[in-house]
């Protein structure tokens, strides 16, 4: 009996008290980290909202101008106006894109915002000694809106992708609810904003003081919300792979994911090249179809009913992504590019007697956009790469992207005039197998995987290749235990090179016990 009980260990009541305050203080930090990742989550898509609403805003102007000044906003002043905004979110992807990898989100953020601010408010009050004086004002002031716009795709979809990764076991369609959802409904929204100012300034009566309001408003949006976005937290990925050094092995980077590269940028181009003119000019296409008497208030109520038709697909991709992939779900979306194209093409005279229903079919066209291509580009580009250039790579993809758009919205009119009216949808049925073709063959098959396995995998690479430079963010402190810098400079490092493969397992136990 006495030997029995010499095996039996009592601990102490305050060990035990000491191990549940451990687990306490455990389980706070956790809960506490993913308070603060799913606000960075929340502030993306706010920010992209934003972008949602400058990329929109031309869709009803494009109107206004051309009632207001109709001497001077001829197709081609229409087509500088609207492509000054691609052309700035070009440059801006690319130029943000890099900074947020070298510099920081935080930085980036910084500089987007003020962008679309300055650039805005310049727009706003934009004037010239002639009329044609004050478009070019508009061209290059919605050019430094653009690049601040354009920034914003990786400045808050690479964070975006990174907090959720953290947080939530169903990242993809959260990832879609918070980027692509905010820049669709940017479409509407600022449609509703576009009718509420049009009621208020009399419309026809104050045709400057509409585009100006509306133009005005836009700078809103990004203020409100810098302070919430400048006290954000740095993710757990990017403070571990990060690049230390600044100076990252480019030629590594684009012979480990060239073919990636090529589906992300090639699908995204094929993408922008339909859906942005198609978006920008929805108006005059609609106007063109008005029966009676044609103004302004009745084409712009029509293009709010043709951006609401198409929210649907934004929530069913959300659904597919996670239970089909990723690619799968592109192929759909691309697929009713080739279907929707070719009726709408085929049958457009017979549709375009009917109003109503030519607004159910483009607006079904647009739809299966956002379910495929529009949801999962940006999803894609943020899961192929990994967290050391992922800004970088995803701002070089909707670069590309916004090419596209560029060259989509250069051809667009001159096919309507040399074509007709039903070749820019049969056209793009044609872009939409060639969609289908690039994502079959270039871009990958994820669902749920960790994104600190692609950091794994990368990081693997650039050891069996020679890479000495050091993968870690040294900017700021890591509050919890896996906070060491990581080199993979050779094998002396290699307890701190295998700390990398354990923290996928760490973020997986902080989803379990979030949820």
């Amino acid at each position: 009996m006495g030997a029995q009980d010499s095996d039996i260990v009592v601990r102490p009541v305050d060990e035990e008290a000491q191990g549940s305050n451990e687990h306490v203080t455990a389980s706070g930090r956790v809960l506490n980290r993913n308070w603060k990742a799913f606000f960075n989550v929340i502030c993306a898509g706010v920010a992209l909202m934003s972008d949602g609403y400058q990329n929109n805003l031309m869709t009803a102007n494009n109107l206004v101008f051309a009632a207001k000044y109709p001497e001077v906003y001829n197709s081609s002043m229409s087509t500088r106006v609207s492509n000054s905004l691609l052309i700035g979110e070009v440059i801006g992807m690319i130029v943000i894109g890099l900074s947020c990898d070298l510099l920081g989100r935080k930085a980036a953020i910084a500089l987007t915002t003020s962008c679309m601010v300055i650039g805005g408010i310049l727009a706003t009050a934009a004037h010239g000694t002639t009329t044609t004086g004050m478009f070019w004002m508009i061209i290059v002031m919605r050019g430094v809106v653009g690049f601040g716009s354009g920034g914003e795709y990786p400045a808050s979809s690479t964070s975006a992708s990174e907090a959720a990764n953290e947080t939530v076991k169903r990242r993809g369609g959260t990832f879609v609810l918070v980027t692509n959802l905010p820049l669709s409904l940017g479409g509407p929204f600022c449609i509703i904003v576009f009718l509420i100012v049009w009621e208020a300034a009399s419309g026809y009566q104050n045709l400057n003081t509409v585009w100006r309001v509306t133009f005005g408003i836009g700078c809103i949006w990004p203020l409100a919300i810098f302070i919430f976005r400048w006290r954000m937290s740095v993710t757990k990925l990017y403070k571990k792979s990060a690049f230390n050094s600044r100076a990252i092995p480019w030629l590594l980077v684009f012979k480990f994911y060239w073919r990636r590269l090529i589906g992300t940028c090639g699908a995204w181009f094929l993408y922008d090249f339909i859906t942005f003119p198609n978006g920008i000019f929805s108006g005059t296409i609609i106007n063109s179809l008005l029966k009676g008497e044609k103004n302004i208030e009745r084409t712009v109520e029509w293009q709010l009913l043709l951006g609401i038709i198409a929210i649907p697909g934004v929530f069913v991709g959300a659904w597919l992504c996670d239970r089909i992939g990723r690619k799968w779900t592109m192929l759909i979306g691309f697929s009713g590019y080739l279907v929707f194209g070719l009726v709408i093409g085929i049958a457009y005279e017979r549709l375009s007697k009917i109003l109503g229903l030519f607004i159910v079919f483009y607006g079904l066209f647009n739809s299966f956009g956002n379910l495929g291509p529009g949801n999962m580009l940006g999803l894609v580009s943020s899961e192929s790469y990994a967290t050391g250039v992922r800004g970088s790579l995803y701002g070089l993809s909707a670069a590309v992207g916004k090419a596209g758009a560029a060259v989509g919205t250069q051809v667009f009119k001159p096919i309507q005039n040399h074509l007709g009216k039903r070749y820019t949808f049969i056209i793009a049925a044609c872009i939409g197998v060639l969609g289908m073709i690039v994502t079959y063959f270039f871009i990958p098959h994820l669902r749920e995987d960790d994104l600190m396995m692609e950091d794994v995998r990368f990081a693997e690479f650039l050891r069996a290749n020679g890479y000495t430079g050091s993968i870690g963010y040294m900017g700021e402190t890591i509050d919890d235990e896996i906070g060491d810098n990581i080199s993979v400079s050779g094998t002396s490092d290699n307890e701190k090179y295998n700390d990398l493969k354990t923290v996928s397992a760490e973020v997986s136990s902080v989803k379990s016990i979030s949820s």
